[in-house]
């Protein structure tokens, strides 16, 4: 499978492509199933604007399949929710709706996003938040050397927080 490159998500030109994407029946659980297109605005104006968050598209082949967020859960997501450590990053991930799924590339997919969060040689532990009722993400998150910590209560969600170290990822991997 060719590689996954991450651009910046730019929300004056990508919006409405991320809307289609995040207002999609099987993105349910990125929380985004009414937003309007200028929700989707708003939200990717806000984390482009943001010191603590960052968007970004990958594109397949020169076509965009995927919207990645990487943010620093000391300060969003997860802040006051964990103890957060020096050299963690936050991270989500959603694979663009097709009518022609490809085997085996959601998981190709959540490789490329840690391989590019591991790239930065800071970022020692990847922490996630996804919903507990995500059976696939889990299954995926596990794959590529997540573990769950526990179970927390966010006000949109109860979420299992998953911890990825360097290490595990590597081995995860191989």
């Amino acid at each position: 499978m060719t590689p996954i490159v991450f651009r910046p998500l730019d929300p004056l030109t990508d919006s409405e492509l991320v809307h289609g994407w995040v207002t999609h029946p099987k993105a349910a659980f990125w929380l985004m199933q009414d937003a309007s297109l200028p929700d989707v605005e708003r939200e990717y104006m806000a984390i482009a604007a943001s010191p603590h968050h960052d968007a970004y598209i990958g594109l397949h082949d020169g076509t965009p399949a995927v919207l990645m967020e990487r943010y620093d859960p000391a300060h969003i997501e997860l802040k006051g929710l964990y103890e957060a450590e020096e050299g963690d990053v936050g991270m989500h991930f959603l694979v663009a709706p097709t009518d022609t799924p490809v085997h085996g590339f959601t998981r190709a997919v959540i490789t490329a996003v840690m391989a590019e969060l591991f790239a930065d040689p800071a970022t020692r532990r990847v922490v996630v938040e996804p919903d507990v009722r995500n059976s696939a993400v889990h299954t995926l998150n596990k794959d590529v050397g997540f573990e769950i910590v526990r179970e927390l209560q966010k006000p949109e969600k109860t979420a299992y927080l998953s911890i990825c170290t360097r290490q595990s990822y590597e081995e995860a991997t191989r």
